[in-house]
């Protein structure tokens, strides 16, 4: 398969790549360290045009391809894993399903604003019980008249005219700093996986909606995590997206895409820590001599890039696969599980050759293999990444 680099994928890349070294890596260590969102560096890839890469011109976006937007999303991982994040949440999850199931009306209002970056976007899936079962929500969702009780647990109610949402979603990105969330909820209960629906939920206007909790995590924490509470969430008929039922079926393709994306984010995070171990074992010397010049430190690198190289190489494979319209969910998910994977093992050899500095913050190493591990866990583990590769294989 050709997934050669066309000269506007180059350029994109080294405009990223630039702006990564001058504006993110700088500050990496410090937005960890306070917890902080650096909101004005996505107000700075917005000016740069790369807030909607894959999305249309004509909704506001690059207009570029799945293979470009990957090549965005591994320069950025190269610095800051939280920054990337919350970078291929907003594209992956909150921007592109608008694009792939929405009417006109809603690219117009929902998609434009987060292609154009005037503001970030979130995706609410997973919810505290769900844990790998993402389709088992703790749902009711029934026709009703305005004078019945609430119900308890997450749901989508039709009340006339309008829907009204309530319960909770676990570990959602960026849902403290979002213009837009787009929410999983049942509206059949009876339909198993064809009872599931999408909603577009405005934090900022639709009373009831409610960030409860900014997690503190082992890594990533630039990008927030959130629980979200949804107490009788008003909506109208125009914020279903797609078909009622439709959730799962567009779950599945989001997931295609998102993959891919971690997998790009991955590729970046371990080039990323790759790139500080080498440049410390060529200017750290032992007994005389640069240690990259001792056999088992060259080794560990020469594994370290052979890793790297890999995971790349499949994720421009899925990313070439999905622009050219073919199933893609075997290739998403074999470039999300090996880049994952190759993300903490490529971190966790860097700390080693840093030795003692490796594992101070003074160091980027660190930082990425603390970032690495969510990739395992994030957008379906490893394990169930296995799941769908052999499902795929027929096995």
């Amino acid at each position: 398969m050709d997934f050669e680099l066309s000269d506007e994928h180059r350029m994109i890349q080294e405009t990223v790549r630039d702006f990564c070294e001058t504006e993110i890596e700088p500050i990496a260590q410090e937005i960890e360290e306070e917890h902080r969102f650096p909101a004005e560096i996505f107000d700075q890839l917005a000016d740069l045009d790369m807030m909607g890469v894959p999305i249309s011109e004509e909704y506001g976006g690059l207009g570029g391809d799945t293979l470009m937007y990957s090549l965005v999303a591994e320069e950025i991982g190269r610095v800051s894993g939280s920054v990337g994040l919350s970078y291929v949440a907003h594209i992956s999850l909150a921007s592109k399903p608008i694009e792939l199931f929405g009417t006109e009306e809603q690219k117009e209002r929902w998609l434009r604003p987060l292609a154009e970056g005037e503001h970030m976007g979130g995706w609410a899936l997973t919810e505290p019980g769900s844990g790998s079962d993402a389709s088992d929500m703790d749902t009711t969702a029934e026709k009703r008249e305005a004078s019945d009780s609430e119900q308890g647990g997450v749901a989508a109610e039709k009340d006339g005219d309008e829907w009204v949402l309530n319960g909770t979603k676990q570990f959602i990105t960026n849902a403290s700093e979002a213009g837009s969330v787009l929410v999983k909820a049942v509206t059949d209960p009876d339909a198993g996986y064809g009872g599931i629906s999408t909603f577009i939920v405005d934090p900022r206007e639709d009373d009831g909606f409610e960030v409860t909790t900014v997690w503190d995590k082992m890594g990533l924490n630039a990008s927030p995590t959130c629980e979200i509470q949804l107490e009788n969430v008003r909506l109208p008929e125009d914020r279903l997206l797609g078909e009622e039922g439709d959730g799962w079926e567009q779950t599945k393709k989001t997931l295609d895409g998102g993959r891919i994306s971690i997998a790009a984010l991955s590729t970046g995070l371990a080039q990323g820590a790759y790139d500080h171990a080498k440049e410390y074992s060529q200017e750290r010397e032992q007994f005389g001599q640069p240690i990259s010049e001792f056999d088992a430190i060259r080794d560990k690198l020469v594994d370290m890039h052979r890793k790297i190289e890999r995971a790349r190489l499949l994720t421009h494979q899925a990313a070439t696969t999905y622009d050219q319209g073919e199933p893609v969910t075997r290739e998403s998910a074999l470039a999300k599980l090996d880049a994952s994977e190759a993300a903490r093992e490529v971190a966790e050899d860097a700390v080693q050759v840093l030795g003692g500095y490796g594992y101070t913050t003074d160091f980027a190493p660190q930082r990425f293999y603390r970032d690495a591990k969510l990739m395992e866990i994030g957008e379906g583990t490893s394990e169930i990444q296995h799941l769908v590769i052999g499902r795929e294989l027929g096995l």
